[in-house]
């Protein structure tokens, strides 16, 4: 029993032992395998989807990071999953935690600065410091730059967190509220329900492109380290 709304972003455990691998884990079991002699329609639009996305993303990037594709699609595709499948009944969604998103923020960030410091240090350096600027103005200006620098892996990890952490006190909000109108104004109470409906359609979107805007701002880091 739930005593508290926020309960339901606590790592359930079975027996004493933390669910959190099993739920890392749905999306592999999910997610079908490319036969490359023959497929099907789930495969099919599986492949479609993901190309239009490798298309969205990678375009814009100088072809140097190009080599990037297959792990932030990998990465897009799992945060998906696990944002999908934690709107199910009896569930738990890792991307409520913001320890689980900071650990996947951290090092893609982390990974776009040694990218950028390894093929042009210079520009990379130069970011910190926009061109013309008067000498009076260059320390605060590159401590500004160098904290905004560092605030990017926890924009990340925030973001994602907060979104999905709202959409779910809202439902779990309104599918209680549903729950005590029941026996008081059916007609309030049906009401609710159709809310509680289309709030879960919304937040079947906001699964999706929460973890779309994640990889997208990663691939907007890596574009300015390319």
């Amino acid at each position: 029993m739930i005593s508290n709304l926020f309960d339901q972003f606590l790592t359930p455990t079975l027996f004493g032992v933390p669910l959190m691998l099993l739920a890392l884990l749905m999306p592999n079991m999910l997610l079908t395998k490319q036969n490359e002699i023959m497929t099907n329609r789930l495969s099919t639009i599986q492949s479609w989807v993901m190309k239009i996305y490798i298309k969205q993303l990678m375009s814009p990037i100088n072809p140097n990071a190009h080599k990037w594709t297959s792990t932030l699609l990998a990465l897009m595709t799992f945060l998906i999953m696990l944002n999908l499948l934690g709107l199910l009944p009896y569930t738990f969604t890792p991307t409520t935690q913001l320890a689980m998103n900071m650990a996947l923020a951290i090092p893609f960030w982390f990974m776009t600065i040694f990218s950028g410091i390894r093929h042009q240090p210079t520009n990379t350096i130069g970011h910190l410091l926009p061109m013309g600027t008067p000498s009076v103005l260059v320390p605060p200006l590159i401590i500004i730059e160098t904290i905004s620098l560092f605030i990017r892996p926890l924009a990340l990890g925030i973001r994602l967190t907060a979104n999905l952490t709202a959409g779910h006190l809202l439902m779990q909000l309104i599918s209680s509220a549903t729950m005590a109108l029941y026996f008081i104004t059916p007609s309030f109470a049906l009401l609710a329900f159709i809310m509680l409906t289309l709030l879960t359609l919304l937040e079947m979107a906001v699964a999706m492109i929460q973890a779309y805007v994640f990889v997208l701002l990663i691939t907007l880091y890596l574009q300015e380290n390319t």
